[in-house]
C-alpha cells in the first residue's frame, strides 16, 4: 500500500476504521494490526480519501464508491416509502459478516452509506443493553430489536445516534460510525 498505488478496498477499510477510532482506538488498533497495517499507513489511507473527496474535480460519490471497491456484490432496488433506490453491497475485508452498503437515486445521487449485516449473516441477539457491545451490531440491528427506535442527528456525516428504551429500562442513546455500534450514551 503506497501513495501511488490505486486506493482499494483495504485503503476505503482503513477509512472506516479511522472514523471509529474516535470512539474505540483500541478496537481499531486491534483491527489493524490484524490487517498488518501500520497507522501511518491508516492515516494516509485517510489523507488520500479527504483529497479524493474534496478535489475540485471529485467523481459523484456513487462513482467514486465503484472505482475504490469495484463492482458492488449485489444491486437490489429498494423502495423506502415513496422513494425508490438501489442498494449497493460490498464485502468488508475485515469483517465478513458485514457489508458497505450505498443506497442510491436512480440519478446516482447517494442517499445514505454505511455497514450492514451481510445478507444470510446471523445477526446478535441483542435483549438488554448488556448485548450491546461496541462493533457488536448496526443501526437497523438495534432499531428492530428495540422497536420503536428513534433516530437522532449524529455528530458528523458517517455518525448517526438512535434512541430506544430496552425493556425494563430508561431510554438509552447507542452512537454509530459508519452504521456500526460504538457505544452508549
Amino acid at each position: 500500500m503506497s501513495a501511488t498505488a490505486p486506493f482499494g478496498p483495504l485503503d476505503f477499510q482503513l477509512v472506516l476504521l479511522r472514523r471509529m477510532a474516535d470512539h474505540q482506538p483500541d478496537l481499531v488498533d486491534d483491527a489493524r494490526r490484524e490487517l498488518g497495517v501500520s497507522l501511518a499507513q491508516m492515516r494516509e489511507a485517510n489523507r488520500r480519501w479527504q483529497a479524493m473527496v474534496r478535489s475540485p474535480r471529485a467523481r459523484g460519490a456513487l462513482s467514486r464508491y465503484r472505482s475504490v471497491l469495484g463492482t458492488p456484490e449485489s444491486v437490489e432496488p429498494r423502495r423506502i416509502g415513496d422513494l425508490e433506490c438501489d442498494a449497493l453491497l460490498w464485502p468488508v475485508p475485515l469483517r465478513p459478516d458485514l457489508r458497505f452498503e450505498v443506497l442510491a437515486a436512480q440519478n446516482g445521487a447517494v442517499w445514505n452509506e454505511w455497514l450492514v449485516l451481510a445478507p444470510g449473516a446471523a445477526g446478535p441477539e441483542l435483549r438488554t443493553t448488556a448485548d450491546l457491545r461496541p462493533w457488536s451490531c448496526t443501526v437497523d440491528e438495534v432499531a428492530r430489536a428495540f422497536a420503536p427506535a428513534r433516530p437522532l442527528e449524529g455528530s458528523a456525516p458517517t455518525r448517526w445516534r438512535l434512541a430506544f428504551t430496552p425493556p425494563g429500562e430508561d431510554e438509552r442513546i447507542a452512537e454509530f460510525t459508519w452504521g456500526l455500534l460504538q457505544r452508549l450514551v
